[in-house]
């Protein structure tokens, strides 16, 4: 059970997969997300890249959450072909406190930008992680992905500039700032973010318009929701 064929994610536009063995995982980690000791391995999924929401949208699927519903269904399917009667459970999406951002340091997809948003030599910001599953299996372990951050050598820093709010401008990110301008009525933020797409980071990655917006608006309907 050491190799597993993840061409059909690639294909799906899951193309960034993570295996950890959980026994090699911070303690505080692992108890967090498999507090009975029930599991082996914990696996992450995550794409890079504009093929995903190519599927998704090729896949007609009329939900609240499209891009959850499809990743999942995606890998389940994936799993019972490959890991046929292999325990498993569904982590992320869903309620449990996971810290997906720790997780893919450790993987080396995240380094911290500007903005706040993961970013690495490969995919620059356009990535994301979509599921993580906890599992009996006996995968091998994958290395991290190699590299610093490429915002070490960026000496000009566009993004900084780029953002309307002013988010950027101290040494430390202003989530207030960010978020009073992006719930004003006229905002250039409210279904983007501007500093992210002037960084020059791997630009041929980038999301189209319509999944940029469809994640920047979720965000900012939590905002208006929890923002009173």
């Amino acid at each position: 059970m050491s190799d597993v064929d993840f061409s059909a994610l690639d294909a799906a536009g899951l193309n960034l997969q993570a295996v950890f063995d959980l026994a090699a995982l911070p303690a505080a980690m692992r108890e967090v997300l498999d507090p009975g000791g029930r599991y082996r391995q914990l696996i992450l999924f995550g794409h890079g890249g504009r093929t995903l929401w190519q599927r998704v949208q090729a896949a007609g699927l009329q939900s609240e959450h499209p891009i959850d519903d499809f990743c999942i269904a995606t890998v389940e399917a994936w799993f019972a072909a490959e890991l046929p009667g292999c325990a498993h459970s569904l982590v992320y999406p869903g309620d449990a406190p996971v810290g997906l951002q720790a997780l893919g340091r450790l993987a080396g997809w995240h380094h911290e930008s500007p903005f706040r948003v993961g970013i690495n030599a490969e995919w620059g910001s356009w990535f994301a992680y979509r599921v993580l599953l906890l599992a009996d299996s006996a995968l091998a372990p994958t290395p991290p992905l190699r590299g610093e951050s490429p915002c070490v050598a960026c000496t000009d820093q566009p993004c900084v500039a780029a953002c309307p709010a002013g988010a950027l401008a101290e040494r430390e990110f202003s989530l207030a700032k960010c978020i009073a301008y992006r719930r004003q009525p006229d905002s250039r933020c409210r279904v983007t973010c501007v500093a992210r797409t002037r960084c020059p980071v791997r630009p041929e990655h980038r999301y189209d318009d319509d999944q940029i917006a469809h994640s920047y608006s979720r965000s900012l309907a939590m905002i208006e929701r929890w923002g009173g």
